[in-house]
């Protein structure tokens, strides 16, 4: 008999949710949050562009599975406000990463079926995020409503 635990994944880690399921991180897009500013300074509508604009390329890049955006915490720094409004800041690295875990209806086979979600969230630092130390945000992500079952696919059968 195996040892789950001591069984290697191949995913970047593997977070266990508050409900107790185990998701794998299998791929994770780090760029930061203020790479160009399309206003000049951080505020509300160059925040809310940037978030768009990770939810476009999320969905482009994972077609098969939902996205979910995690909001940001903003925070308004004691700053003089510019012509589009006082200066808010969101943390630094924005992360859009797929994770899977084993099939939301139980009838179906875990060899050929996964769930997954991808998920966009900020963080301060560009660390994967850790097992044991994870934002509590990512760990509340309320899977079962939120993921999506997925066959897997077949690399002999494609053309």
């Amino acid at each position: 008999m195996h040892d789950r635990s001591r069984v290697p994944t191949l995913s970047l880690t593997r977070i266990v949710l508050t409900d107790g399921r185990s998701v794998d991180l299998t791929e994770l897009r780090l760029t930061p949050t203020y790479g160009d500013l399309p206003h000049g300074y951080p505020c509300r509508p160059a925040n809310d562009l940037r978030i768009q604009a990770l939810l476009h390329t999320a969905a482009r890049l994972s077609p098969t599975v939902p996205v979910h955006l995690i909001p940001p915490p903003r925070e308004y720094p004691d700053q003089y406000a510019g012509a589009f409004g006082p200066v808010e800041t969101l943390p630094r690295v924005a992360c859009v990463g797929h994770f899977s875990s084993t099939p939301l209806t139980p009838a179906r086979d875990p060899i050929t079926y996964r769930s997954g979600l991808t998920v966009i969230w900020f963080q301060p630092t560009t660390r994967v995020p850790d097992p044991y130390d994870t934002d509590p945000a990512l760990r509340d992500v309320d899977w079962p409503t939120l993921a999506l079952d997925y066959e897997l696919q077949n690399p002999s059968s494609q053309p």
